[in-house]
């Protein structure tokens, strides 16, 4: 019987880039991924506005655009930053409308929400870790951990929108607050990451399930009028800046898109090194 040699199981950084269907986490990573989180929450309020205000059909039409984009981003043979930050907003969108489904829709508690999210999220990574023994992205490299990855990062969008609009309204922290609260948690995630060696990829997933309801607040902040309704919320917590989601879906759809032009360009410039686990 063949055994796998070291090279196989660990093969080298050059080798595990052209493998990966994910990119390098950088600045520029973190930067899309916060647009990509805001769009979904404002986004998905246009959208359904648009289609009626009727979330079971705006969720069956997002889901079905990001059904598409999942196709395209499994055919390709590697990381394509246009295919995956598309499949990205879309998701954060769709993780957006169920969230949104449950709530007004079953009437289930934003409390219940941020519960049954936070074990679905828990029970796909268990599920991946059992299968693949690691939860690294960078040995995205077959359909397999692909699907994993993609499940669970969809979990991370449902339970952030919960988690984030648990805090902001019915806790009534405000947009504002609840925008210093998750970046200061971010922040505590970094610091202990950098100073403490807090686990890479502990700390890469923490950060990632934060900045959606980092992205929620700031998308809230913006679009949300300056003045609401008489008595719907007489201490002005969920007041905006009054954008609109409009507005501020073009501004940040607009930004995704200059950022994802430009690591395209430094993808054909030069290759990026990934860092080895």
């Amino acid at each position: 019987m063949t055994h796998p040699t070291t090279s196989m199981l660990h093969p080298p950084a050059q080798l595990r880039k052209l493998l990966s269907k994910v990119p390098e986490v950088t600045v520029f990573f973190w930067v899309i991924k916060v647009l990509c989180t805001t769009v979904g929450e404002t986004f998905a309020d246009f959208i359904n506005g648009k289609l009626g205000d009727n979330l079971n059909t705006t969720t069956i039409v997002m889901g079905a655009l990001l059904a598409i984009a999942l196709v395209f981003q499994f055919r390709v043979p590697e990381y394509i930053p246009a295919i995956y930050w598309v499949t990205v907003v879309l998701i954060s969108v769709v993780g957006t409308l169920i969230t949104d489904n449950m709530v007004e829709n079953f009437h289930v508690s934003l409390t219940t929400s941020t519960v049954i999210f936070a074990i679905a999220m828990f029970a796909s990574f268990g599920v991946w870790y059992s299968s693949e023994k690691t939860l690294s992205i960078h040995s995205i490299h077959s359909h397999k951990r692909e699907a994993f990855y993609w499940t669970a990062i969809l979990f991370t969008f449902a339970l952030g929108t919960a988690a984030g609009d648990l805090i902001a309204e019915k806790y009534s922290l405000g947009y504002f607050k609840s925008l210093l609260l998750f970046a200061g948690l971010i922040l505590v995630v970094a610091v202990a990451h950098l100073r403490f060696r807090l686990n890479a990829i502990l700390a890469f997933w923490i950060a990632y399930v934060l900045t959606r309801p980092l992205g929620a607040s700031i998308g809230d902040m913006l679009s949300q009028p300056r003045k609401l309704a008489p008595g719907q919320d007489p201490e002005g917590f969920q007041a905006g800046l009054g954008l609109g989601t409009t507005v501020t879906s073009v501004i940040f759809l607009a930004a995704i898109l200059a950022v994802v032009l430009y690591m395209t360009n430094e993808q054909r410039r030069r290759p990026v090194l990934i860092e080895s686990d």
